[in-house]
């Protein structure tokens, strides 16, 4: 699972206990090897002090380990290159984060269960797939794969993956919209961790 940017993708070095971000997904390296060259003038959150700064060890479990700081409004662009910003303030169910990529080890099962649907889990959510910017993912592709969802949200751009300190995919985040709290954080191993970390943030 190699991030695009060079960012180690979900069980890079350190894997399940290395440093990531927002529990991240891993440490630098992708999976089994080094990420791709990180594009000339790309931002590189690594170099934003405040950023290293909330890095901690991945939990090894699902909300093992809180985030302490408040999740913020999503900005980007969409797939057909329109500007989007989802506001939590306007949101009255929590709010499911899925980092994912269009070519990554493990992202299919999430796009293709987003495209389903049919999980009782997503009922009490408000699925929103975040990937990185049109510099580290292809707009095409993206949108090929966006337009099979019904009613989920693609944000494209790199600010989510800075402002939840997420470093690699596949990776989710469950916030509660009206706190602005993150209820629950995880690596995207299989389909089942979705219903898994719905009722980690919501049941407990």
């Amino acid at each position: 699972m190699t991030d695009d940017t060079g960012i180690g993708g979900a069980g890079g070095a350190g894997g399940a206990g290395g440093v990531g971000g927002a529990g991240g997904a891993g440490g630098v390296g992708g999976a089994g090897g080094v990420g791709r060259a990180r594009p000339e003038g790309a931002p590189n959150p690594l170099d934003d002090p405040a950023f290293v700064a909330g890095l901690r060890p991945v939990p090894g479990e699902i909300g093992g380990s809180h985030a302490t700081w408040s999740a913020d409004d999503l900005s980007g662009t969409r797939p057909d290159g329109s500007e989007v910003t989802v506001e939590l303030s306007g949101i009255d169910r929590p709010v499911l984060l899925v980092f994912l990529s269009h070519r990554c080890e493990g992202c299919g099962v999430f796009w293709a269960g987003l495209e389903r649907g049919d999980d009782p889990a997503l009922e009490r959510v408000v699925p929103v797939v975040v990937t990185k910017g049109p510099h580290a993912v292809d707009r095409d592709e993206v949108a090929a794969l966006s337009g099979r969802l019904s009613g989920t949200e693609v944000v494209m751009g790199d600010r989510v993956w800075s402002d939840y300190r997420v470093t690699g995919y596949p990776f989710l985040v469950l916030v509660d919209p009206g706190s602005r709290r993150i209820l629950a954080e995880t690596v995207g191993f299989h389909w089942t961790d979705v219903s898994a970390i719905v009722t980690a943030g919501l049941d407990r």
